[in-house]
């Protein structure tokens, strides 16, 4: 499936529409599950995982990004996600002046302990993330993955061209890190 998945990034990206429609339904059910993974902390959400991943897809289709396989394209897609997700927010917040903030946990970043959990502001953790990618980029990229992207380990270390302890070592000081930025 992977190597299918590589063969209709790389004839989309020779202009073949036909390989991107094919492409999206095969990847479709992958990126609802991300979405589902990122809405499921929202108590009173107005934003559904089919909207959230369409919407994806659409800032995908206006990006000049080079998919090297499924896994890039996925990285890049949630990615979008988180994008979506923060512009969503602002917008409700910018109408109701910060009253209804949605909470997120760092908690589905893999192997954290509950202890370590903490619900952050969705608004909070993209400001934090984006100071940490200006300190150490590669490890807000981890967690972004993680976090956001729902990939493993292994997944995150092909994407990075790490090594899997690298990005065992980079969750860590990320996580570390945004616990302490976001207190």
């Amino acid at each position: 499936m992977d190597r299918q998945i590589t063969l209709l990034l790389h004839r989309w990206r020779e202009g073949d529409l036909d390989a991107r429609e094919h492409l999206f339904q095969a990847l479709y059910a992958d990126l609802m599950q991300i979405a589902r993974s990122r809405l499921s902390n929202q108590t009173n959400g107005t934003l559904q995982p089919a909207a959230l991943v369409n919407e994806s897809l659409m800032r995908l289709l206006g990006s000049d990004a080079d998919y090297q396989d499924r896994t890039h394209f996925i990285a890049i897609a949630a990615l979008k996600m988180r994008s979506v997700l923060v512009d969503h927010l602002r917008a409700r917040s910018a109408d109701k002046r910060g009253g209804n903030a949605e909470q997120l946990t760092l908690s589905h970043a893999q192997d954290m302990s509950d202890e370590d959990t903490i619900g952050h502001d969705v608004l909070a953790l993209h400001q934090a993330l984006n100071k940490l990618a200006e300190l150490e980029p590669r490890a807000a990229s981890t967690i972004e993955l993680t976090y956001f992207g729902g990939m493993s380990r292994d997944e995150i270390a092909l994407v990075l061209d790490v090594s899997v302890p690298t990005v065992d070592r980079d969750l860590r000081f990320a996580r570390a890190w945004l616990n302490r930025e976001l207190r």
